[in-house]
């Protein structure tokens, strides 16, 4: 009898990509290309889903959303808040009340100034600082002051630290992520912001969430990203691809990495790393 030839194993087409923002899919001005709007037309185009996720709260995200005719569901605040396009939230997940208070005090008394994500709304305690103005004019969406965070620790998605010397942030995260251990997802974001979000809230767990909400498996899902917090994504992705402006180690992560957001790097990712495998 002759022996049996073990199946071949198909590689895993994309089906959906997943596709960080800030240092990602846009320029440092914050801008989308013509060739971003191409690749994501061709797309499109190849049957290929296109979802966004970020540690922005869902209302800085619709900007790009519309500019791209996004039609999947997106998740905001890392993982802790997924939205259909219109805004409507599908699901999410928030701190427990006695951890969002341990953060913020933690991150004030070490000179980092907190900002609560509940919902849609983003709360601060001054209007007024350059972070908060700059944060404004990006995510196009305006705060709501609070004098105290006191009686507003139920449903916080994401606490934001806003670090004035960035240098001062690698150890507040370290320091901070220790003193919650398990009861907190805690990773820079950029180099002046830390997010605090649900342990369960990450890109990962997020990343997960919008295939199955789209009936794709995980393995047939691209994803790409430049900072810490898109690492626990990249570890899921069939395709995992890191920005050529991204940190060492979150290359260390990828499969591919790509040209740098200063040189159409994300556009350059879809057409040679995702639409190939389509």
């Amino acid at each position: 009898m002759m022996p049996m030839t073990p199946p071949v194993s198909r590689p895993h087409a994309v089906r959906l990509v997943v596709s960080d923002i800030d240092g990602t899919l846009i320029t440092p001005e914050r801008a989308l290309t013509p060739a971003a709007h191409k690749a994501a037309a061709d797309l499109r185009a190849a049957g290929i889903k296109l979802s966004l996720i970020s540690s922005r709260a869902p209302r800085g995200m619709m900007q790009f959303v519309r500019a791209l005719d996004i039609r999947e569901p997106i998740a905001g605040l890392n993982g802790g808040l997924i939205c259909d396009p219109d805004g409507t939230i599908r699901e999410r997940l928030s701190l427990a009340p006695a951890v969002a208070k341990q953060a913020v005090e933690f991150l004030i008394s070490h000179g980092v100034e907190p900002w609560l994500f509940i919902g849609h709304d983003w709360l601060v305690r001054r209007d007024d600082t350059p972070q908060v103005i700059h944060e404004r004019e990006v995510v196009q969406t305006t705060p709501v002051r609070v004098d105290d965070f006191a009686g507003h620790y139920e449903n916080v998605g994401k606490i934001m630290g806003v670090a004035c010397d960035p240098a001062t942030l690698p150890g507040v995260e370290r320091d901070l992520a220790n003193l919650l251990g398990g009861k907190a997802s805690v990773h820079q974001s950029s180099p002046i912001y830390l997010d605090i979000t649900h342990p369960q809230a990450n890109k990962g767990y997020a990343a997960k969430e919008l295939a199955k909400l789209l009936d794709i498996d995980i393995r047939d899902t691209a994803c790409i990203g430049d900072m810490n917090n898109d690492i626990p994504m990249l570890k899921e992705a069939g395709v995992s691809i890191a920005m050529g402006n991204a940190l060492d180690n979150v290359k260390a992560h990828a499969r591919f990495v790509t040209r740098p957001n200063t040189e159409d790097g994300w556009a350059y990712a879809m057409e040679h790393f995702v639409l190939p495998r389509s």
